[in-house]
C-alpha cells in the first residue's frame, strides 16, 4: 500500500515480446500528489488538477523510470494523425499542453525518443519492429480504432505488419464498455488493407463478434479484441495484452466513465541507447 493509500506500484513494465532494446511501461495511478479525482499520479494538464502536482508527477515518473528524456506529450483528439519524434522542438513546452503536436500517435527511429500516450480508459497500443529500430505509440479510443490510427501508426513505422511485435495495455473492460448502434456500426463497416488475408466479410464477422447485446439493447463492446482484428489484418502476428479493465480496477487505474474528473495514466515507450 503506497502512503496515498492506493496499493498499486508506480509504474508497470509491458510484458511482450519486444526486442531488447525496447523499453515500455505504463503508470498507475499511485504514488503521485495529486488529490480528488485525480488522485494520485496524474500526468495530464488538461484535467481538474493543479499543473504543478501534475508536473511533480512527471518528474517522479522520469526518475523512477530513468527516462531518457522528456517524453513528447501529443494533443491526442481522438483522431488517426501520427508524428514522428526526431528529438528536441524548442517550439514545444512539456508544460504547455497549446505547443504540443496534435495527433493520437507517434513513432521514432532514434534511440533516447520517450513517446507517451496518455489513457483512462481508451487503449494505448505499443509496435516494435522486431529488430528494434522502429518503434510506434497509439492512442486507440473506439474513434481512433475505428477509424485506423493503428493502421497509420503502421503506415508511418514503414515495412509489413509481420515485421512488428505489439502490446496493448490497461483498457477498459468489455462489461463495462456499453455502447450504441454507431460504434458497432463504425467497425462492421471497416474494409481490410489490400493484400490481407482477411476477407471483408470474415472481417465484419469477426468484429461483430466482438460486440455483445445487452439487456438494455445496447452493445458492450470488447475495444481489446477490435485492437487484435486490426493488427491481425495487418499481418501483426505477435500480439501481447494487459489483462485488466480500467473501469474496474480503481485501485489501479484511472477511469472517465468511472469519474469524469478522472486523472490519466501514461504508455511510456522508447528505445535504450
Amino acid at each position: 500500500m503506497s502512503a496515498d493509500g492506493v496499493s498499486a506500484p508506480l509504474a508497470i513494465p509491458a510484458k511482450w515480446a519486444a526486442p531488447p532494446g525496447v523499453r515500455a511501461w505504463v503508470t498507475t495511478r499511485a504514488g503521485g500528489v495529486s488529490t480528488g479525482g485525480c488522485a494520485s499520479l496524474n500526468l495530464a494538464l488538461h484535467v481538474d488538477d493543479a499543473p504543478a502536482a501534475a508536473l511533480e508527477n512527471r518528474r517522479r515518473v522520469r526518475e523512477a523510470l530513468a527516462l531518457p528524456a522528456e517524453p513528447l506529450w501529443l494533443r491526442q483528439v481522438h483522431g488517426t494523425g501520427v508524428v514522428v519524434h526526431e528529438g528536441v522542438d524548442s517550439r514545444v513546452d512539456p508544460s504547455r499542453p497549446e505547443t504540443w503536436p496534435e495527433a493520437d500517435a507517434a513513432v521514432t527511429f532514434e534511440p533516447g525518443r520517450v513517446l507517451a500516450i496518455q489513457t483512462a480508459d481508451c487503449l494505448p497500443v505499443v509496435l516494435a519492429s522486431r529488430d528494434g529500430g522502429r518503434l510506434g505509440a497509439a492512442h486507440a479510443g473506439w474513434r481512433g480504432l475505428a477509424g485506423g490510427v493503428i493502421e497509420r501508426t503502421v503506415e508511418a513505422l514503414g515495412g509489413a505488419g509481420r515485421e512488428f511485435v505489439a502490446w496493448l495495455g490497461p483498457a477498459i473492460g468489455r462489461d463495462a464498455f456499453e455502447v450504441g448502434d454507431e460504434v458497432r456500426e463504425a467497425f462492421l463497416a471497416y474494409v481490410p488493407p489490400a493484400g490481407s488475408l482477411v476477407a471483408a466479410a470474415a472481417a465484419r464477422d469477426a468484429a461483430a463478434r466482438a460486440f455483445e447485446r445487452n439487456a438494455r439493447g445496447r452493445w458492450q463492446a470488447d475495444l481489446v479484441r477490435l485492437a487484435r482484428l486490426r493488427l491481425a489484418a495487418l499481418g501483426v502476428e505477435a500480439v501481447a495484452a494487459l489483462d485488466t479493465c480500467t473501469h474496474t480496477e480503481a485501485a489501479r487505474w484511472y477511469s472517465h466513465r468511472r469519474d469524469p474528473r478522472s486523472g490519466r495514466m501514461a504508455t511510456l515507450a522508447w528505445i535504450a541507447g
